[in-house]
């Protein structure tokens, strides 16, 4: 069965009220076949929620930028290219790539069938140097394209009966499978030697890449959203905007400014900030407990564009819906290593934690807590390897959970994944992974998913 259209890819266009596809008898069957799927769908719709969120506290500058010795090309297939790899690294021109492909499923539970299947994800990185180029000191241009394809790409929303999608990497980029997306292009500029400013069209995913638990673009790491890009209802995967950050001895600080709406298929700053803006500022402190590196966290996130009151989501489509504006995300975010390697500082076994309050309405989002286990290199012999443990619990709006009761009974959502990623070789590793789910559709019972992921990089 497929399901009424609705923007997804640009839900900041169309409220759920102006949904033509939505009539009360629709309304009904919709929510009534796969209530999973609508709640996400409507969430997106009523909220402008995309799947996918960070906070600005982390953004790393540099993310995505691959590490500049020429040792690191042992962990490429295809290497040195005989040296010219090294030659255009070192005159400015730096890539990267993979290939992913994904064995997912469910073992019980869950709304849909429990049929395993097959789906890939494919992901290119240029970062340009412009003093390398010998253009200017300090600059650099970045781009992320990428495109997910098969049968586990092309479904709509998780089987599981939960929100939040099993497999990140099947997900997104948002919009349909099998586009070629640039969803990262954007110009860097050192201010100093402590300031950066970021501006463009940014994967928020991207800003993620150097974190040693969250991020991993669901190929590196953890599966579910939930741990690859926390949901805080106000960051959308795709950000068109400016991000500055500066960094001190033990703080930094980010602010971000951006167009509330996912950006992903859009290439020209049109209409940016024309539905608000989204105004982001993060603190962070850096610095060591015990002897092992620990940090700290705090951010806040406002958007200043109107939403669908949620608690007007089923009206008939004659009665006009209120508007509610003030979305805002507040989190508290922290983590420290438990072991440190010797010969890898900063690597090791590590905890992690990230817990959040929301305004739940206009944001579908009340609370969240989120945190776990990662390991870098711990196993004896497995230098390479990579593990985590990680549990999420989301509280949904309460005005949301009181809209669709009559329909859809909506529970908090929680879940558990574990995962190891195994080094077969520098360039092909393998993931398996396990996830538990006590999801969000009150009517289905706790599901059991499970996958594998086998991953080159080029």
């Amino acid at each position: 069965m497929r399901f009424p259209a609705c923007p997804l890819s640009h839900p900041s266009r169309q409220p759920l009220q102006e949904c033509p596809s939505l009539g009360p008898a629709n309304k009904l069957r919709w929510i009534s076949a796969r209530g999973w799927a609508a709640l996400l769908v409507l969430a997106g719709c009523a909220a402008g929620m995309p799947p996918a969120r960070i906070q600005a506290g982390e953004v790393s500058p540099a993310a995505g930028s691959p590490p500049s010795d020429a040792g690191k090309f042992r962990s490429s297939l295809t290497g040195d290219w005989g040296g010219l790899r090294q030659d255009l690294e070192a005159h400015g021109l730096s890539t990267e790539a993979s290939l992913t492909t994904f064995y997912s499923g469910l073992f019980s539970g869950g709304v849909a069938d429990d049929a395993f299947d097959f789906g890939s994800r494919a992901d290119a990185f240029l970062h340009l140097d412009s003093g390398r180029l010998g253009l200017w000191a300090g600059g650099g241009f970045h781009a992320h394209v990428e495109s997910r394809f098969g049968e586990g790409a092309e479904r709509p929303a998780p089987r599981s009966g939960g929100l939040w999608p099993l497999q990140t990497g099947l997900v997104l980029p948002l919009g349909g499978s099998e586009r070629v997306v640039a969803s990262s292009l954007y110009l860097t500029q050192k201010l100093g030697t402590q300031t950066t400013l970021m501006l463009g069209k940014i994967n928020a995913v991207d800003l993620l890449a150097s974190d040693p638990f969250f991020g991993g673009w669901g190929r590196d790491r953890f599966g579910n959203i939930a741990f690859v890009a926390p949901p805080s209802g106000v960051v959308p995967p795709t950000i068109m905007g400016a991000v500055l950050a500066h960094r001190m001895e033990d703080w930094s600080i980010t602010f971000m400014a951006f167009d509330p709406a996912d950006r992903t298929g859009d290439y020209w700053p049109e209409d940016l900030f024309a539905d608000g803006v989204n105004l982001s500022l993060g603190l962070t402190w850096t610095g060591a407990l015990a002897g092992r590196p620990t940090s700290l966290g705090l951010t806040g996130t406002y958007s200043t564009k109107e939403g669908a009151d949620l608690a007007d989501l089923l009206l008939p489509p004659d009665v006009q819906g209120g508007t509610k504006e003030g979305a805002y995300n507040i989190a508290l975010s922290g983590s420290h290593l438990l072991y440190e390697r010797p010969e890898a500082p900063g690597k090791g076994l590590g905890v992690y934690f990230k817990a959040a309050l929301a305004d739940g309405n206009p944001n579908p989002i009340q609370s969240s807590i989120i945190g776990g286990l990662a390991g870098h290199g711990v196993v004896p012999g497995r230098p390479d390897d990579v593990f985590g443990l990680g549990y999420y619990h989301y509280h949904w709006s309460d005005d949301l959970r009181s809209s669709l009761a009559p329909l859809v009974p909506l529970a908090d959502e929680s879940g558990v994944e574990v995962f190891y990623n195994c080094a077969l070789t520098p360039w092909f590793r393998l993931t398996a992974g396990l996830q538990w789910i006590d999801p969000a559709n009150a009517r289905s019972g706790e599901a059991w998913a499970g996958s594998l992921r086998a991953a080159l990089y080029f």
